[in-house]
């Protein structure tokens, strides 16, 4: 059944930690950390290679830090069972693959994994929890649809959909809105504040448009070459001078007056030394 969730003891963090895919290679993560506001909407900016993605897995311990500790609810994640992290965390990576023929239901029905034993049907409350992700997303009428059936933002919703089914308490999304057009990406961000305003989760993005995670986000966090360099409120972290640093552009910034969010007017790349594009 979804519920929502409630915030006494639920922490979320990752202290110094360090993170790299080869030995012989720089860190992406050097050393890094942070605390998740409990109940908040962060959205993780910074260009290509900036380590926000790398940061999101590590978090949700789809990698492995090199040095450092992942923190969930008090406990090293590291030390927790794969039952134990899915019961808390729901993740949706940027590439989803399922078989062509699953349908939407069928998919949605896949978040109850954590809540049954091998080869154990589904429960009444199971079942519940299915319909209820389902409405909430907006999936319903497409529960007898296959997967590859249906348009790139619906195929986002009913993934969501199987991740609320799961009932975490964190949500995890990687570049959700990616290659959706302007009106899935407002389903999919409306979604995104729904779950946490109603039914209370804690939910992660990493996000390259700085628009929506100005618009969406409580608190941002801007990484720049495996670093940390701003986290805060929209307004303390979406400044000229910090979108210089991570992004190497000129900006301009103005307050929009009807939805009172930030809004971000790139102007051009600052070139490199000597006049000479980057």
């Amino acid at each position: 059944m979804i519920q929502k969730r409630l915030h006494a003891n639920r922490v979320l963090g990752g202290v110094d930690l360090t993170v790299r895919y080869r030995p012989e290679r720089p860190p992406v993560l050097d050393g890094q950390t942070i605390d998740v506001p409990i109940g908040r909407v962060t959205m993780l900016i910074g260009p290509n290679g900036s380590g926000k993605s790398t940061l999101l897995k590590t978090l949700s311990r789809q990698i492995a830090a090199e040095r450092g500790v992942v923190i969930l609810d008090g406990r090293d994640i590291a030390t927790l069972s794969a039952r134990e992290v899915a019961l808390s965390l729901g993740i949706l990576f940027q590439e989803n693959q399922a078989p062509h023929d699953l349908t939407v239901e069928e998919l949605v029905c896949h978040g109850r994994y954590p809540h049954r034993r091998l080869f154990d049907p589904l429960t009444a409350e199971d079942r519940f929890a299915v319909e209820q992700a389902l409405t909430l997303c907006g999936a319903g009428p497409l529960r007898d649809r296959p997967i590859s059936q249906i348009s790139s933002g619906q195929k986002q919703l009913a993934w969501i959909a199987m991740l609320l089914a799961q009932s975490p308490h964190y949500l995890f999304l990687d570049e959700p809105t990616t290659y959706l057009d302007l009106p899935h990406q407002f389903d999919v961000m409306n979604l995104v504040r729904h779950l946490n305003r109603e039914l209370g989760c804690t939910i992660v993005i990493t996000m390259h448009d700085l628009n929506l995670a100005a618009r969406f986000g409580d608190h941002i966090v801007a990484l720049h070459q495996g670093r940390i360099v701003a986290a805060g409120a929209p307004e303390e972290v979406l400044t000229t001078a910090t979108l210089r640093t991570v992004f190497d552009i000129e900006s301009r910034l103005f307050r929009d007056e009807q939805t009172g969010s930030l809004h971000c007017v790139p102007i051009n790349r600052i070139p490199a030394a000597g006049g000479r594009p980057r």
